[in-house]
């Protein structure tokens, strides 16, 4: 049993995990490396705003794609038992993303702020690097 996605599907995916990742990337640039000085010292990089505003709206694109991933894609290789230990990584990850994501948004004070921001910049990139891997796998299985 054949697990991929439609071609528009797989695209989508692909398309917003790279605008998360670049988002990401582009925020983390931005913070730690384009804080302006100014007379009153460091200020924010007019990227930062933006940078969000962009990873926001890819985050909750990518919200929408996982649930339209669930029946066909999801479904149907826990059915097949296959590639399971990478998919299972997948959404926990994602899990952990929007855990921690709706968690910078509404839980975190400036002095948690700095913890949260780490946990999830460090999962994303977990989960950056575990995309391909997941993919390359089921690729693997179905030859």
């Amino acid at each position: 049993m054949s697990m991929p996605m439609e071609r528009w599907q797989r695209r989508s995916v692909y398309l917003t995990i790279a605008l998360l990742t670049l988002s990401g990337v582009a925020w983390l640039v931005a913070h730690f490396f384009l804080r302006p000085v100014t007379e009153f010292g460091e200020s924010v990089s007019p990227f930062e705003p933006w940078s969000m505003k962009l990873h926001g709206g890819a985050a909750m694109a990518l919200l929408f794609l996982l649930g339209s991933m669930l029946n066909n894609h999801i479904r149907r290789g826990l059915r097949a038992r296959r590639n399971r230990s990478s998919g299972w990584s997948m959404v926990a990850l994602t899990g952990l993303l929007v855990l921690t994501g709706y968690g910078l948004y509404y839980l975190a004070g400036e002095g948690s702020r700095p913890l949260w921001s780490w946990v999830h910049w460090v999962i994303g990139a977990g989960f950056a690097a575990g995309l391909p891997l997941h993919v390359w796998w089921g690729r693997r299985q179905t030859s």
